[in-house]
């Protein structure tokens, strides 16, 4: 492994560098803490580490970005510094934009928070044949691939659809031919904006700061990026409505209102009128605990509800980074314990 530098920025993945903190996701307050130790200790990180996934890889430089006697900020410096490795000038000079505007910093869903926007796309080159596509599309199981030029620059794209009606007009033409223009987004478009062209083409190509080819989103890695957005939502709803039957079935009224502050106790009329930390002050009282009338150890039970609701707490609040299947363990496992409770459907 080689050993960095005296002068050589810190550089590791997004997910690493959360870690320090102890978090595993940037939600607002997360994010917030964060920016005030880099600040306190006059760092800044290269791209900022609320752009890209997770997986994405930052440098960390000393010095912040206050200005020299030139006017220069450290990101500008960095990015010319000839001494740097060519990926750290080239994070420097995407991010120097946004580093010294605070302004451009603003809350959204990114293309750069898809994990398959930072992996460059099979790619054929301009001079090679349809063969060479159609081979690799299958080995590969893609619908469409990039056509480069020899400069890494794209011209197009080539999928079954282009080869298809190419050779529709002229059974022998070549990839030129089966070359369309492709759809192209940034890294730093609202991801939400390229939602219809994706489903309408199927996919779309995302270039970097220097209109090169970086990555591919197709409707596949949608689905899978918000089918995992969108499980613990899901996972969430699910307890809580196992919840409110069980209380409900189990706990009379006037003992769910002696759980509530007394101002709010008139306003209960069954367990849907509770909030969600309501229910853990309910089931300490020994008498509603017994009331369920199951083998389940109380303690566990407890613990297990508050920390479900601090998971269901920080998902309400924006992160871009999708939670682990680590993450929603202990929500899975109080769910399956909340069916035995409440077998129903």
């Amino acid at each position: 492994m080689r050993r960095r530098g005296a002068g050589e920025p810190l550089t590791l993945s997004i997910r690493d560098f959360l870690a320090i903190w102890g978090v595993q996701r940037r939600y607002p307050a997360a994010v917030e803490e964060i920016r005030n130790d880099l600040d306190a200790r006059g760092l800044v990180t290269v791209p900022p580490f609320t752009e890209g996934s997770i997986n994405s890889q930052i440098a960390v430089l000393a010095g912040g970005a206050e200005p020299d006697e030139a006017r220069t900020s450290a990101v500008t410096r960095l990015s010319g510094a000839s001494s740097q490795s060519a990926a750290v000038q080239s994070a420097a000079q995407a991010a120097s934009q946004l580093v010294e505007d605070p302004a451009a910093q603003t809350v959204a869903y990114r293309v750069s928070n898809l994990d398959s926007v930072n992996r460059m796309p099979e790619c054929v080159r301009v001079g090679d044949s349809v063969k060479t596509a159609m081979t690799l599309m299958v080995l590969r199981g893609y619908s469409q691939l990039p056509v480069l030029d020899a400069d890494g620059r794209l011209r197009g794209v080539v999928s079954w659809e282009s080869i298809g009606r190419a050779r529709m007009a002229d059974p022998a033409a070549g990839l030129e031919a089966a070359t369309v223009r492709a759809r192209e987004a940034d890294r730093s478009d609202d991801l939400l904006d390229w939602l219809g062209t994706i489903q309408q083409s199927g996919y779309v190509l995302v270039r970097d700061h220097e209109h090169k080819v970086c990555g591919l989103i197709t409707g596949a890695d949608l689905t899978a990026q918000f089918g995992t957005r969108v499980r613990p939502f899901i996972l969430v709803e699910e307890i809580e409505q196992r919840l409110r039957r069980v209380v409900d079935r189990c706990i009379p009224l006037d003992r769910m209102r002696a759980a509530v502050p007394p101002r709010q106790a008139s306003r209960v009329h069954s367990a849907a009128n509770m909030s969600f930390g309501a229910y853990g002050h309910l089931l300490k009282v020994p008498e509603n605990w017994d009331a369920l009338g199951r083998g389940i150890d109380q303690e566990h039970f407890l613990a297990a509800l508050e920390q479900c609701r601090n998971f269901r707490n920080d998902l309400m609040h924006f992160s871009p980074d999708p939670v682990t299947d680590d993450q929603l363990g202990p929500a899975q496992g109080l769910l399956d314990l909340l069916r035995s409770l409440d077998p129903g459907t």
